[in-house]
Parts: structure tokens; C-alpha cells; sequence
């Protein structure tokens, strides 16, 4: 856990785990430092220019211009590629960052993600086999979790091979899932994510009904806990 980023870290070398805990801290430094003097980029809900530096901004602006959000919609996600990067450098096989449901994934084995929205039904109880790398994962939810959206589905997942675009489309995406049509909430949501460059494909879960498009993992039933 650092600031407001509460991770979880996958590798098969303890150095490079070392290694993404460093990047984190160091890109949420750089962050911090950015926005004092850069306020606009904070609290903006619509795309920004886009910086030079850090880098980590520029991340953020640029997927936030392409999804048509905030920056802030990219932070977790761009955290998350930033430390698999430096993870990489390593030289390690496997660099899996989760962030606050966001995730960046390379690995040379199969990685196994659960889809979790609160208490809402179908929580917990599928998710993903990742097998095609590099690869970003993001949700957000109008039901759940502390982030800002505008819409009401209970989970909106993209896929991208970037975790730092995927956040910024699935805000962009579960802003326009609302209304009490669900199917046309289910199709505006995944016209949306089809027409954002990068975005390889949607799966939505609006009023218990599920709309999928594009390229989607393989999705696998996940046990309860016990």
C-alpha cells in the first residue's frame, strides 16, 4: 500500500517485486509533484494537454485524450505499466501489477484475474485466464468502489494492451452505461468502448445482464471462498 495505490504484486524474481514497489513510490512522487504546480491536471474530468514530463503524466494525458476523460480516469492503470516496465528490466518472466482493480500483465504463464464489484451478484463469481501478453485490464463500476463515474453498471472491464488506456476507457465507457433500458445502457456502453483507438475489447455488467464485444479472455468460473 502507498498513497492511494493498494497493490498487489505477482513476479517470479523478489528483486523485481522490490523494483515495482520503487516505481510506484517514485511515479507517485513525480505525480505529486506535477499537479502542485499543475492543479488543472487533478481535478479536470476532460482531456488535458499533454505534457513532456514525467512521464507518467504524459501516460495519463495521452490515454485520457483517446477515451475522452479526465487524466486522473489513467492514474492507477498508468502506476501499474510504469512498475511492470521496470519490473521487465529485470529481466523476470512473470511482472503482474494490480491496482485498485486495474491491472498491466506480461508473463510467460497463464495469470487468472477474478471480477469483483462489491456484493452485487455476480461478484467473485467468474473471471479471466490471461494468456496473450502484454496485456492491461481495467473496471470501473457506478456501483461500486470509491471512483468517480457517472454510470450505473456494476462492473465495466476493457481490455488493451495497456492497463494505462484500458482505465481511461472503462471510465469513459461506464459513464454512458445508465438509464432504465438496459439493453440500449448495454449497447451504449460497448459502442462506446468499440470506438475508442486501442481498445480490443468490452464486457459489461448492467442490471444482471451481461454485454460483451471485441476480443475477450477467456472467461472461467471462480470458486467461492471457503
Amino acid at each position: 500500500m502507498h498513497k492511494d495505490s493498494h497493490c498487489i504484486i505477482i513476479s517470479d524474481s523478489q528483486k523485481a517485486i522490490k523494483t515495482a514497489i520503487e516505481s510506484i513510490r517514485h511515479n507517485y512522487q513525480e505525480l505529486e509533484l506535477y499537479v502542485r504546480t499543475n492543479p488543472k491536471f487533478l481535478y479536470t474530468l476532460t482531456p488535458i494537454s499533454v505534457p513532456e514530463k514525467p512521464f507518467v503524466a504524459k501516460l495519463m494525458a495521452l490515454a485520457a485524450q483517446k477515451a475522452g476523460v479526465g487524466p486522473m480516469a489513467a492514474v492507477a492503470g498508468a502506476i501499474a505499466d510504469l512498475s511492470v516496465e521496470d519490473m521487465k528490466n529485470e529481466g523476470c518472466k512473470v511482472a503482474v501489477v494490480e491496482d485498485g482493480g486495474e491491472i498491466s500483465a506480461f508473463s510467460n504463464r497463464p495469470v487468472d484475474v477474478a471480477v469483483a464489484a462489491g456484493e452485487e451478484p455476480l461478484s467473485k463469481q467468474f473471471g479471466f485466464r490471461l494468456t496473450e501478453f502484454p496485456i492491461g485490464v481495467a473496471t470501473s463500476s457506478g456501483r461500486f468502489s470509491h471512483a468517480l463515474s457517472f454510470g450505473d453498471s456494476e462492473a465495466t472491464i476493457v481490455f488493451c494492451k495497456d492497463a494505462t488506456l484500458a482505465d481511461a476507457a472503462a471510465t469513459a465507457v461506464g459513464n454512458v452505461v445508465r438509464g432504465e433500458d438496459t439493453e440500449a445502457g448495454l449497447q451504449a456502453g460497448i459502442n462506446k468502448g468499440m470506438s475508442i483507438e486501442g481498445v480490443e475489447g468490452v464486457l459489461i455488467i448492467y442490471n444482471g445482464q451481461v454485454g460483451t464485444a471485441g476480443k475477450i479472455p477467456q472467461i472461467i468460473k471462480i470458486k467461492p471462498d471457503r
